[in-house]
């Protein structure tokens, strides 16, 4: 959705067909220009319209209407299912569970590091000729796994558990909610929800919400 040349009525059209085929599980999202790509290039060129932000945002409220509605959970901010049919993955990688990523440019986490094998094809296929796994690794600080922790959590319909944070991170956190508009987010019993609007700022509110690498 939030494609310059999509009006509201054909957005609502193009979910409605999806209802009427009894779809279990809706991944939706957002057009984003990346840069450098052929269609950043020609909307520089102004031979493509922009992306409206007010219109990406019109058309994400029509569609969690819509699908609640519908009988759609929104799971994940992106992500609405039927009860019962969230996708395995998306729900263990939401939740900062452990995840094996298979092939190239797969990533795999085990809770502690996140490694990825390489993109390249003939690469990855040539490496396991060898006997060998071509992957990069990284090792998480504590303060990496509390940021990936926060910015997983508030994208689901569980929200974030401040109970699964260090004490030094809930003060932290509860010092950045100050800065926050309250019409934005819902702290109930120690529980961290957005509110519909506030899933509009996810990323930007999880950010704000980032603890600082200990010195």
């Amino acid at each position: 959705y939030g494609t310059p040349t999509m009006s509201d009525e054909q957005w609502q059209q193009n979910l409605e067909t999806a209802f009427k085929m009894q779809i279990p599980h809706i991944s939706s999202y957002a057009l984003t220009v990346e840069p450098k790509t052929s269609l950043d290039n020609k909307i520089r060129k102004k031979q493509r319209l922009p992306v409206n932000e007010e219109q990406s945002a019109r058309q994400f409220k029509i569609l969690m209407a819509l699908m609640q509605q519908n009988g759609y959970e929104q799971y994940e901010i992106s992500n609405f299912a039927k009860p019962g049919h969230y996708a395995i993955h998306n729900t263990n990688y939401w939740l900062g569970k452990k995840y094996l990523g298979l092939g190239p440019s797969a990533h795999s986490f085990n809770l502690h590091s996140r490694r990825w094998n390489v993109a390249n094809n003939i690469n990855y296929i040539e490496s396991l000729g060898r006997g060998t796994l071509p992957f990069e690794e990284e090792n998480l600080t504590e303060a990496q796994k509390t940021n990936e922790l926060i910015m997983t959590s508030l994208r689901t319909q569980w929200g974030l558990n401040l109970d699964a944070l260090s004490p030094s991170s809930v003060l932290a956190l509860k010092e950045s909610l100050q800065h926050i508009d309250p019409a934005y987010y819902r702290l109930h019993n120690n529980i961290l929800k957005l509110t519909e609007e506030g899933k509009l700022f996810a990323d930007g509110i999880a950010a704000e919400l980032f603890v600082e690498e200990s010195t």
